[in-house]
């Protein structure tokens, strides 16, 4: 299998994968690289170019398998695929099962399990995204009305609070081209039964959307699609930075709008997204609320919305902020005023 990976690199050397990606890696640290493996072609092609082209780091590399228990034999067959290609490129392994019965679990509820998982062993994390998945992504977010953060999405570097760090060096590649230099090198990986089924909305996508989609465009739309999303990104951490220097959030959590009086509507929108993470509370708001939220706030009215069974968001046309609710009995003169 070494020599198989090393054989692999040569088809794809640093060069080839995501820049943003190879220049976070070239950084000092001695962190812990955590290495997502499903035992899938993408997954697969990931842990063997890391392994072969960043040689110096193996030895704080960990591949991690998450074991959704919804395949039964075929699930416990991958994991013990990958548990022998790790054995064969000398990398610690470690596999863990969802606990409990899991019959009928969402995508999501299924991602947040694995991602739960990942977490526990490393704070940066590499997963085997490709192009494919990028205009995947895009495609099934176009379809809920996700802004510019959400179509930019997967990120090659995604960064979080408190300093963890997701890398995907493999979005300028295609799946085809992945599983071709497989072939090439003689390598196999583990064909999950389920992707050629409808049962999950990214599968139909990719099974029924895509290949209709290109074919109509007439041309590579996954690429233009790729390109879409750097661009987005760009935009995205353009109206952040932007957002940065108004400090629209107060010590207290409140939103000052003096602040953000004339500043376009994009500016004010995250300023809101902002203010409502920073309150849980508010965090019921849904989508239609927040949108008249947003419009009250932008007229610069005094104003006060139901934001769950005992808040309120209040606005007094300088800053916005959580009251309590008045509690049953209390007279009308005695209720919370913007203050």
């Amino acid at each position: 299998m070494r020599e198989r990976a090393e054989a692999l690199a040569a088809v794809f050397p640093r060069e080839r994968l995501d820049p943003a990606v190879v220049a976070w890696a070239a950084r000092p640290g001695r962190a812990r690289w955590g290495l997502a493996f499903s035992g899938g072609a993408d997954s697969l092609a990931l842990v063997l170019l890391v392994w072969a082209l960043w040689p110096g780091c193996r030895r704080r590399l960990v591949v991690l398998h998450f074991n959704h228990r919804l395949r039964g034999p075929a699930a416990r067959a991958d994991a013990a695929f990958c548990r022998r290609v790790c054995s064969q490129l000398g990398l610690r392994f470690v596999t863990a099962a969802w606990a409990g019965r899991r019959t009928g679990a969402s995508e999501a509820e299924a991602r947040e399990a694995r991602l739960k998982f990942l977490r526990r062993y490393a704070r940066v994390l590499w997963f085997g995204h490709q192009r494919d998945d990028v205009a995947e992504t895009m495609l099934m977010r176009l379809a809920r009305g996700s802004g510019a953060g959400g179509l930019a999405a997967p990120r090659p570097v995604q960064t979080f609070v408190g300093g963890r760090v997701h890398l995907r060096p493999l979005l300028r590649l295609r799946h085809e081209e992945l599983t071709r230099a497989l072939r090439v090198a003689g390598i196999g990986w583990r064909e999950d039964a389920t992707n050629a089924t409808g049962v999950y909305q990214r599968n139909r996508v990719r099974r029924d959307v895509l290949p209709r989609w290109e074919r109509a465009a007439g041309r590579d739309a996954v690429a233009g699609a790729a390109r879409s999303r750097e661009l987005l990104e760009e935009d995205d951490a353009a109206l952040e930075g932007w957002l940065d220097r108004l400090r629209p959030l107060d010590a207290r959590g409140r939103l000052d709008l003096v602040r953000l009086r004339g500043a376009p509507r994009a500016v004010l929108r995250r300023a809101l997204h902002r203010w409502v993470l920073a309150n849980p509370p508010a965090a019921v708001l849904s989508r239609a609320a927040f949108d008249t939220l947003l419009q009250q706030v932008e007229g610069g009215a005094r104003t006060r919305q139901s934001a769950g069974r005992a808040w309120f968001a209040v606005s007094d046309g300088r800053r916005l902020f959580l009251q309590a609710a008045p509690r049953a009995g209390r007279s009308k003169s005695a209720r919370g005023r913007p203050n």
